[in-house]
């Protein structure tokens, strides 16, 4: 059978190709390609690259063989494919192993080329090398000609080299420089802040010291001059009616002896001057103390700048250079406070924040709480089940211990800080009187108002408009609206599919509210509909939402995503920010003003936010949270929040660490219980503008307590 009847086999673009070579390589065998390169002149070199292809693998032939038909395969393709089929896989004529013969002039042809392909890839010292190598004659003179190129060639490298190595140690000098420069106009720049802040405070100070002086003066010229004595207590006694009347009233009440009484009595000069005389000795005795103590107090807050002089280095460098690189910014600052000579708005801020920040050093509890079924079922703080907890098996105690970490719990004051409202799985919604609970000790203090829900409560929300109006969340998924003088619903929302976590009412809109669920959508609610007025979905559970103290239409929502995502209810197809920072989910949001956003999160952290700016402000550390809802709550100035601990921690928003923290702790809770190492906080909230606060922790126990020295 000839070549043509193998078009069918073989690729129709290699058989048209090889159609010039067939009648040869059918004459000839596959030793005929090199005739036929000599007759027609050298073959276009993708010709021979794919005639020196093997039929089978489709690669350069290698070991070449011929069979008895005068085909050339490589000779273990061949082979291979005689031992499953007894044919030429070209023309397909009977083919056995006996038939095939080396191709010596094939493969003498192919390391010609291969040797000849790899000439042309090489580069000059390859080809050099390989010349070399193969026994190139070389005279001694060709030899010196080409070592004088290859050494000038080598130096002409190393110089550049060289120089490139310089060029790379110039550029870090130069960036180098460039840093240390910008650190020293920094330093320089700082020096010089610190340098006119010492001025301005050293210039108050002793303004201060010579108004002191002054009073001193005033003081001694009065208790030496009788007849002046004689209308300084009145007008002393005047100034304090004006100042602190109740506390001269309450005196007399008591039988004490006012300036009032003092006033009226008759006496002559000798007498009073007698009675001066101790009153001047006492005046500066008290002086004195008070002296003394002032010293003390001030050795304790210095203590309290040094502990954290980091945190508050920083702070003082931020305001200042903040406000300095911000002019217009800086002047509606300054139109904002009191001027002093000397005074910037940065130092003025940070004078605000070191004398908030050293004012306090411990929570001090000034009453509690202790209601057993508060927060949990009764039964939790009962001796008895602590009894019969104990009894049961481990496994069944750690399942309780999961599940009560999981519950939610809430504590809100109303509009006026005079009632406080509680919430929890104990499915009831219960007020207390503040001023009782602070003044009328008593082991368990009895509700103003109850009321009983269907399921276990996960959030609260006081109106701050309608008094006697309080929103809360269930775990079904139930938002209701409360009048706490009737202890009747005023509505119910019933539109989400799971457990809602949070509501919150408008502090602009009194109508409104907004509730976020497990369900991953947050709906703003409207108290004279129905129906949700505003659907939001989002692609997370939700945690906890806010508005905006200023504006009706800011929302801020915290989810599981470990997202803030913050959004303009007038077009909620896209979040206005949405802040990123917190590993893992964000379990409350709150706002300390209108631009400033804080939240925490079970990593541990709280975060304070610019929403303004869009911007990330600072990161407080110290307390625990990895598990539990631990609480939230804010006021103008301070952070408070929970711990895993069993304790409350307070931050100043300008400082990262705490500025203080309490440990709960009850008579009845046994330290050898296997459990009391579980409790944890549960809800905090400040009363307004206040350094008091409420903290309740899982066991049922609610404490008051306020920021002292």
């Amino acid at each position: 059978m000839d070549e043509a009847s193998t078009g069918a086999v073989v690729p129709a673009g290699k058989a048209e190709e090889a159609k010039p070579f067939l009648p040869a390589l059918a004459a000839e065998g596959a030793g005929a390609v090199a005739v036929s390169e000599v007759v027609a002149g050298p073959a276009p070199a993708e010709i021979v690259d794919r005639d020196m292809l093997c039929p089978i693998c489709m690669e350069i032939i290698k070991d070449a063989f011929l069979t008895a038909c005068g085909h050339s395969f490589c000779y273990m393709c061949i082979v291979t494919h005689l031992n499953n089929k007894s044919d030429c896989p070209c023309c397909g004529l009977h083919l056995t192993s006996t038939q095939l013969f080396p191709n010596f002039l094939l493969d003498k042809l192919l390391k010609k080329t291969s040797v000849r392909q790899i000439s042309k890839n090489a580069s000059p010292v390859e080809q050099f090398h390989q010349s070399l190598q193969q026994g190139c004659e070389v005279s001694v003179k060709e030899l010196d000609t080409l070592l004088t190129l290859l050494a000038e060639k080598k130096r002409k490298l190393e110089q550049e080299e060289a120089e490139r190595n310089m060029q790379i140690l110039m550029n870090f000098l130069h960036c180098l420089r460039k840093q240390k420069v910008d650190e020293l106009n920094e330093i320089q720049t700082d020096l010089q802040f610190i340098k006119e802040d010492i001025n301005a405070v050293e210039r108050h100070r002793i303004d201060l010291y010579r108004a002191r002086d002054r009073y001193s003066v005033k003081l001694r010229m009065l208790a030496d001059d009788p007849t002046a004595t004689k209308s300084w207590p009145s007008s002393i006694f005047k100034n304090n009616n004006n100042n602190s009347g109740l506390s001269s009233s309450s005196r007399n009440a008591q039988g004490g002896m006012g300036f009032g009484n003092f006033q009226l009595k008759k006496a002559d000069g000798k007498a009073q001057l007698s009675t001066l005389a101790p009153q001047r000795k006492d005046t500066i005795s008290g002086l004195g103390s008070e002296n003394m103590s002032q010293s003390g107090l001030a050795v304790v807050r210095k203590k309290r700048v040094h502990a954290q002089f980091n945190d508050l280095q920083e702070c003082y460098l931020q305001k200042r250079r903040q406000l300095a690189n911000q002019p217009n910014k800086q002047e509606e600052r300054e139109a904002d406070v009191i001027h002093r000579e000397g005074y910037t708005a940065g130092l003025t801020e940070f004078q605000s924040v070191l004398s908030t920040f050293t004012r306090y050093s411990r929570l001090r509890v000034i009453a509690e709480l202790r209601h057993g079924d508060l927060f949990h079922s009764a039964n939790i703080v009962s001796r008895e089940f602590r009894r019969l907890k104990q009894e049961i098996s481990v496994l069944t105690r750690i399942k309780f211990s999961a599940l009560t970490r999981l519950r939610h719990k809430s504590i809100e004051f109303d509009r006026d800080d005079e009632l406080f409202a509680t919430a929890g799985v104990s499915r009831r919604i219960k007020v207390f009187d503040f001023s009782s609970v602070v003044n009328e000790p008593a082991d368990v203090h009895c509700p103003v108002v109850e009321m009983s829900t269907r399921s276990k409560l996960s959030c609260l929300s006081w109106n701050k408009f309608t008094k006697n109006h309080i929103a809360s969340s269930d775990y079904e998924g139930i938002v209701t609206v409360w009048d706490v003088t009737t202890r009747q619903s005023v509505m119910e929302y019933e539109e989400h599919d799971k457990r809602a976590w949070s509501v919150d009412f408008s502090r602009t809109e009194p109508s409104m509210l907004v509730s976020g669920s497990d369900d991953c959508k947050v709906k703003i609610w409207c108290t004279n509909q129905e129906a949700s007025v505003i659907n939001i979905d989002m692609k997370a559970n939700i945690c906890c939402v806010k508005y905006n103290p200023g504006s009706s239409f800011n929302v801020a929502v915290g989810s599981a995503d470990h997202h803030i995502h913050y959004y303009d209810l007038r077009n909620t197809s896209h979040p206005l920010h949405v802040f990123s920072g917190h590993r893992k989910a964000v379990s409350y949001v709150k706002f300390l003003s209108n631009d400033e956003l804080a939240s925490a999160s079970t990593d541990s952290t709280l975060r304070l936010w610019d929403v303004k700016e869009n911007l990330p402000i600072r990161t407080f550390r110290g307390h625990t949270n990895e598990k539990n809802f631990v609480g939230l709550t804010v006021n103008s100035g301070y952070i408070a929040c929970g711990s895993e601990s069993n304790e409350v921690y307070v931050y100043h928003k300008a400082i990262s660490r705490p500025v203080t923290w309490h440990k709960f702790g009850s008579p009845d809770l046994d330290e050898t219980d296997e459990d009391a190492g579980s409790y944890f906080i549960s809800a905090v909230c400040w009363k307004s503008d206040s350094p008091t606060m409420l903290a309740a922790n899982s066991q049922g126990t609610i404490k008051v307590l306020v920021l002292a020295s």
